[in-house]
């Protein structure tokens, strides 16, 4: 990390930007070697990260080939106006960066497990039904086990 001032030691702060945050954005190389970048949603659950999907596409295909993943949140707080020259405004944030292996559950319970604690982050007052199975089977679980993660924060 360039700015060593900035990182963020505390690892419940990290763990409160990712659970509190609601859109990440995981990347993947794909087989050109260009690195793709999707806005997911998530949950981080047992020192995970797990995102849904369709069964088809990019990103899948990636994780298929091996590709490793990098995955960001950032928490914008305020922007912080230049009072002289212009180059001198600035953003405070916080932001974490993982870096891992991505895997697809292949476990139908424990694929359900982790749709419904996706539904309990995105939907906490509740008033679903219960999870059919058939939405079970034809949905895609990504499991990022983290290998490297940082946070980062600049807060005035």
């Amino acid at each position: 990390m360039r700015r060593p001032e900035r990182k963020i030691e505390n690892k419940k702060t990290i763990a409160d930007l990712l659970e509190r945050s609601l859109v990440g954005r995981m990347a993947t190389v794909n087989s050109q070697g260009f690195p793709v970048i999707k806005p997911v949603n998530y949950v981080y659950w047992d020192g995970r990260i797990y995102i849904h999907s369709s069964k088809k596409g990019e990103k899948i295909r990636d994780i298929r080939r091996g590709s490793p993943v990098c995955f960001e949140l950032d928490q914008p707080i305020a922007y912080a106006p230049a009072n002289g020259p212009a180059c001198m405004a600035g953003y405070y944030y916080r932001s974490v960066i993982i870096k891992g292996k991505a895997v697809l559950v292949r476990d139908e319970d424990g694929k359900l497990k982790v749709l419904e604690k996706l539904m309990e982050k995105y939907q906490p007052e509740g008033g679903y039904g219960a999870m059919a199975p058939e939405i079970v089977k034809k949905t895609a679980v990504i499991e990022i086990s983290i290998q490297e993660m940082t946070g980062k924060e600049k807060l005035g």
